[in-house]
């Protein structure tokens, strides 16, 4: 069996991301023959406005995380992709960097790579579905193999407590001040997440 490469990409501002895009890693690596590795988007935010938003300690939690480029995407046979929501679409910074692979597009570089996103809101009903929707777009114009999260995990079904996760990916409520942090149920669902794309990318490679 040939090794399977996946890549983790994420933006995170106060770490609730980042916390999932561990958990989907994991799940990535509970797969056989598996290798994974994660990067993070560079963050185009000053410092002096990190500060005022009070996220300079978690930023620099996950600062000893390679920056992603162009070569994270090409040399992957699968790709997860995290970004927490803005107006029910994915954050500059995730824009900024897709923005910058139309060099990759000219050459159908990521036609038939499976990928899958996940997200988080501050609220209840803050776009989760909308920001992984419209994320899709960029990567169905690169020819990729969209993934979701199977509803076959009982923790989707959850509703006697606030929770994060659907057919669509893994995602998490951080509150309006950023308290609250993905819940056991939340990072679960990006467990399974990752290693569903694990397993799909896997298949493809070893066909």
């Amino acid at each position: 069996m040939n090794t399977t490469k996946i890549n983790v990409i994420f933006h995170s501002i106060h770490g609730h991301i980042y916390k999932l895009a561990l958990a989907e890693a994991e799940g990535a690596k509970s797969v056989e023959g598996v290798e994974v590795k994660i990067y993070r988007v560079p963050e185009t935010l000053s410092r002096e406005i990190l500060e005022k938003m009070k996220a300079v300690e978690s930023v620099e939690s996950f600062s000893y995380l390679p920056v992603a480029d162009l070569k994270t995407l090409s040399e992957a046979d699968g790709l997860i992709f995290g970004t927490p929501t803005r107006f029910g679409m994915m954050t500059s910074q995730m824009r900024n960097y897709l923005d910058s692979t139309g060099s990759l597009w000219s050459k159908a570089i990521l036609v038939g790579k499976p990928a899958t996103v996940f997200t988080s809101t501050s609220t209840q009903h803050g776009g989760q579905e909308a920001a992984i929707l419209s994320f899709h777009t960029t990567l169905l114009h690169h020819g990729m193999i969209l993934l979701g999260l199977p509803y076959v995990h009982s923790e989707m079904f959850e509703v006697e407590k606030v929770s994060g996760g659907g057919p669509y990916g893994a995602s998490t409520l951080t509150g309006s001040d950023g308290r609250r942090q993905p819940s056991e149920a939340e990072l679960k669902l990006a467990f399974e997440q990752g290693k569903y794309l694990a397993t799909i990318a896997s298949r493809l490679k070893n066909k």
